[in-house]
């Protein structure tokens, strides 16, 4: 199946995925509807790139469902004025999303073998505001820091300070908190000194682990 034939896929995907449960900002189904999903999804489950489930990737990681990656997008509150840190490159899809919306995108992961692949993947298909780094994702990147907002994609034991830390005031921080069997998305706010935490949904997402792997 050639691109062209996933293209009423994804609408429908925004139509009754995204739209029906409240997805709203044009940005981002704007982006949705630009970015092939299938590009990100391993050959043996491609047809199944548009349903409303995550998916396995390599390295017993997964691409999340598209709810899930348009919400946390939404939720950071972006636009092409604003530079995003992503914590867990993964497949690379969350990544081609924010790249539509941001100016730049700085995505880390600690697996070096699928964010490379990913990279590939991104590069080809003509993302170009992207840096990447291989690393302990929980530290954040502090080199680019601070970030209008940071969206992870792995779920925290508990917010880890780092990421805090490199949020400019009025930033905002996607988190995945809680622990194997029971998480809640929260929209972290931090203005000025202060932190507001607002819990937005149940969720299920793969441990945010410290640590690199070659």
């Amino acid at each position: 199946m050639d691109h062209y034939h996933y293209e009423p896929l994804r609408k429908r995907m925004v139509d009754q995925q995204l739209k029906t449960r409240g997805i709203e900002n044009d940005n981002v189904i704007d982006a949705f509807l630009r970015v092939p999903r299938e590009l990100f999804v391993d050959n043996t489950y491609r047809n199944l790139a548009y349903e409303d489930h995550p998916l396995p990737i390599d390295q017993d990681q997964t691409i999340s469902q598209p709810y899930m990656v348009a919400l946390m997008s939404e939720l950071a509150g972006l636009d092409q004025t604003k530079s995003v840190l992503e914590i867990g490159t993964g497949s690379g899809y969350q990544t081609a999303i924010l790249s539509l919306i941001a100016k730049t995108v700085y995505t880390v992961e600690r697996i070096k073998f699928l964010q490379a692949k990913a990279k590939i993947v991104l590069t080809e298909a003509g993302y170009t505001n992207i840096q990447y780094a291989h690393g302990d994702g929980s530290l954040g990147w502090e080199e680019h820091a601070p970030y209008d907002a940071i969206i992870v994609t792995a779920a925290a034991s508990e917010i880890p300070k780092p990421l805090l830390d490199q949020l400019k005031s009025l930033g905002r921080l996607v988190i995945p908190v809680g622990g194997s069997y029971f998480q809640t998305l929260m929209l972290i706010t931090r203005v000025d000194d202060h932190i507001e935490r607002q819990a937005i949904c149940s969720c299920r997402f793969v441990p945010l682990l410290h640590g690199t792997i070659e």
